[in-house]
């Protein structure tokens, strides 16, 4: 799937300081892909970002539209609040 990203997600990107390789990897092999709200999802990944604790990148996409679009991304330390366990 082809993503673009929108402005205000290039601009919590970079303000968050989120590696450019984690959200590629994040985008094309999420090890989740929760729904959202108004039809949109929510790709994520655990990931290590080198502090030797380990943080949850979210990627909120709307992928009604070709390419999809990164609405925002961020990393929390809340992984229990946002993995899904079936």
């Amino acid at each position: 799937m082809r993503f673009r990203l929108s402005r205000h997600a290039k601009r919590e990107i970079e303000r968050r300081n989120i590696p450019a390789d984690l959200l590629d990897e994040v985008l094309s092999q999420p090890q989740q892909v929760v729904a959202e709200r108004s039809g949109r999802k929510v790709y994520q990944s655990r990931f290590d970002f080198g502090c030797g604790k380990i943080y949850l990148l979210r990627a909120v996409v709307a992928d009604d539209v070709d390419p999809a679009v990164v609405v925002t991304a961020y990393k929390t330390s809340k992984i229990d609040k946002y993995w899904s366990v079936p």
